[in-house]
């Protein structure tokens, strides 16, 4: 597997939250697609659209429904389902994800000064490829991640217009997933 970095070339990635917007996230020039919608009675066909469709895809676990978010869901994930990788608020499904071939991205809220603290040293803990930092749409706070951990950050979360990606972009995101189709141009 290859860092998070050497697979991004479009620097918004499609957050889907309904089924039907899947189509709309493939015709679109994005190249990564996070999965937030689907059970186990759809997920493996899902995955497999986007994966034909050349782009990278990962699961957010506690979305899905029908496969737990625990370790033996993320083996589960990785033997049947194969995406990319996974995202997860969970230390123990980034490790489990590492452990079992796929790529992690670990998420973190930030709420205050302790939540960037305790976030920074739990990736520090988990090791994931990458952090997805919500809200998206502070360019400081941004900026003062890339200064305190050297994995790469996606900025993710309220994030509403082109504007709002530039600026987490300019701050060091790697890049920004946003749920709004017209933003994945």
């Amino acid at each position: 597997m290859y860092p998070i970095v050497d697979i991004v070339e479009h620097q918004t990635i499609a957050s889907i939250h309904k089924v039907e917007d899947v189509d709309r996230a493939i015709e679109s020039p994005v190249n990564v697609i996070f999965l937030m919608v689907g059970s186990i009675f759809n997920i493996k066909e899902l995955v497999d659209r986007v994966k034909a469709a050349n782009k990278h895809v990962f699961l957010h676990m506690e979305f899905i429904e029908g496969i737990a978010p625990d370790r033996s869901g993320v083996a589960y994930v990785a033997q049947n389902i194969k995406p990319t990788g996974i995202i997860s608020t969970k230390s123990n499904l980034i490790r489990g994800a590492k452990e079992n071939g796929l790529m992690a991205i670990q998420r973190i809220f930030l709420i205050d000064r302790s939540a960037v603290v305790r976030g920074v040293k739990t990736v520090e803990q988990s090791e994931p490829d990458a952090i997805e930092v919500m809200p998206g749409i502070m360019p400081r706070i941004i900026r003062e991640m890339t200064d305190m951990t050297s994995l790469p950050i996606i900025a993710g979360g309220l994030v509403g217009n082109q504007q709002e990606i530039e600026e987490a972009l300019k701050a060091g995101a790697l890049a920004v997933s946003a749920g709004t189709s017209e933003l994945w141009a």
